[in-house]
């Protein structure tokens, strides 16, 4: 290497609950952490969905989307870790000492001892309308997320998908909108089973098995009536609307990473029970990572974290002990406790 480069014990690729969780985990650890992000801001696929409710994480309360990454960014910066925004990594070459250098696609450089990809489903885009013409209703109303709320409130709102987000936001315009429709070309939805019950038990308007057909504007700059078209029988049907949120789906890309040597399937990498991949001293957590019991829920993705830190530690140092000691036992939290005012005498 002709450059110096600050030497890392854990480079963390990817910013989203999986990333934002190691690097906490990795600052219990005692490891010199460095997070990558290839977006301006953390939260990964979070940031799609800031108002979607999440009600499956273990002991919070249902809470926004933007309120989880927010709290997810304050715990992963309790030790203070290098964090780097803004720059996608494409490459690494592996040193003769056994360390990696890591190279994004702006040509900036890091070295590490360990990676922990938790990149996701790679670089990820919404799946937009294949209807010709569709993209000029974008600046009106025609939305791939719903950011706010209240821009719907008290109209007409059609909604094309049948996945977790679609069946979410159903159930949160339903107080709000005037009328909710819900466009889907399958009877079945995607969606976790008691949100779909209350979907169908609402007064949301489900169309099966229907798909969008056309959309049309008097006006030329936004979307009026909608054209539904029924699967099987090719019967359609014409819809008033003020507003369409399609969700469709990600189309998600590795990029680069596809190159690297790693057995990847066509939407994560294959990864053993404690979260190694095929290249020693690479490691996946979260959505990037498959396995058997994979569990495909945030809380699943927590566990993916420690297994992969721990997994990383040990590999630096096979003498370590398996995993960090709990919070209320961690020396590391002792001073953080004093300084939030929380640290109790220990009875003698």
């Amino acid at each position: 290497m002709n450059e110096t480069l600050e030497l890392y014990d854990v480079t963390i690729i990817g910013g989203g609950p999986a990333g934002l969780y190691t690097t906490f985990y990795s600052g219990m650890r005692e490891l010199k952490t460095k997070l990558i992000e290839a977006q301006d801001q953390l939260g990964g696929r979070l940031l799609t969905y800031p108002e979607k409710i999440i009600w499956d994480v273990g002991g919070v309360p249902p809470i926004r989307c933007e309120q989880l990454t927010s709290q997810l960014i304050e715990q992963a910066s309790t030790f203070e870790p290098t964090i780097v925004l803004g720059q996608q990594i494409i490459d690494f070459d592996r040193q003769p000492d056994g360390t990696f250098i890591l190279t994004s696609s702006s040509g900036e450089r890091h070295h590490t001892r360990t990676v922990i990809l938790t990149i996701g489903y790679g670089m990820r885009k919404q799946a937009k309308l294949e209807i010709e013409g569709a993209d000029r209703y974008e600046v009106t109303n025609l939305y791939y997320t719903v950011q706010e709320l209240e821009v719907f409130r008290d109209k007409r709102v059609l909604i094309s998908g049948g996945g977790d987000s679609a069946v979410d936001w159903a159930n949160e315009l339903e107080s709000i909108a005037a009328h909710v429709t819900v466009v889907h070309r399958r009877d079945s939805f995607g969606g976790h089973e008691r949100n779909v019950s209350r979907m169908k038990q609402s007064s949301v308007d489900v169309r099966t098995p229907y798909a969008v057909g056309a959309l049309h504007s008097n006006n030329g700059t936004s979307i009026e009536q909608v054209t539904i078209a029924h699967i099987e029988t090719e019967e359609q049907e014409q819809l008033e609307v003020d507003a369409v949120i399609v969700n469709h789906g990600m189309k998600s890309d590795f990029g680069p990473i596809r190159d690297w040597g790693l057995d990847l399937g066509e939407w994560n990498a294959n990864v053993g029970e404690r979260m190694t991949t095929n290249i020693p001293g690479i490691f996946g957590a979260g959505d990037f990572a498959s396995y058997g019991s994979k569990v495909g829920l945030i809380a699943g993705t927590f566990t993916d974290a420690v297994l992969a830190l721990n997994s990383a530690k040990l590999y630096m140092d096979p003498e370590a002990t398996r995993m960090a000691y709990v919070s209320s036992h961690n020396e590391r939290f002792k001073k953080k406790n004093q300084e939030l005012g929380l640290l109790v005498e220990e009875k003698v």
